[in-house]
């Protein structure tokens, strides 16, 4: 059985990331000029903070050198975390997503803006956004078989948060 260069690379990676309780969520190898460029992201529950990153890259670069997977040839190695709008892609993504609006193109064609309210194996209750603002949301449970592709929306004026600071401040004024 052949198996692909990035299969090799994560087939070295995984044990690493799960030894430094992460989950190897990406690895691409890219042509940049004379140099081949290695970008991994990782991510776990919580997230990731850049001491993290930084020494689980340290133990990927000595890794990767010690080992033949990149060959002899020069690399750029880059460790990073997925992003604030990550794809929601296997089950773990949508559960640490909780909370977070999501932007769901369903298989039959549809599209939806939803808060991921909770998640399990086996799919996720979501808060479909009213369109255009007008109406309510609705929860709606959706089957990751009913899911093309998700991906987690940035959210610069979040109204929940507006009210939570509303009630911290009401309730120091109180006190």
């Amino acid at each position: 059985m052949s198996t692909t260069h990035i299969d090799r690379l994560r087939a070295l990676l995984e044990p690493l990331a799960a030894q430094a309780g992460l989950d190897l969520e990406d690895v691409k190898v890219t042509q940049a000029g004379s140099r081949r460029q290695v970008q991994i992201d990782v991510d776990a529950d919580g997230g990731v903070d850049l001491d993290t990153i930084a020494e689980f890259s340290r133990v990927v670069g000595e890794a990767l050198d010690e080992s033949d997977v990149m060959g002899s040839g020069a690399y750029v190695l880059e460790v990073g975390s997925p992003g604030a709008e990550r794809p929601l892609a296997v089950p773990r993504h949508w559960t640490r997503a909780e909370g977070r609006l999501a932007r769901i193109h369903l298989v039959d064609g549809g599209e939806i803006v939803a808060r991921v309210l909770a998640a399990d194996e086996d799919g996720a209750l979501v808060e479909v956004q009213p369109v255009k603002g007008r109406g309510r949301p609705k929860e709606r449970r959706l089957e990751y078989g009913e899911v093309a592709r998700a991906r987690v929306q940035v959210e610069f004026n979040r109204k929940d948060d507006e009210l939570l600071l509303d009630e911290n401040v009401t309730k120091d004024e109180e006190a």
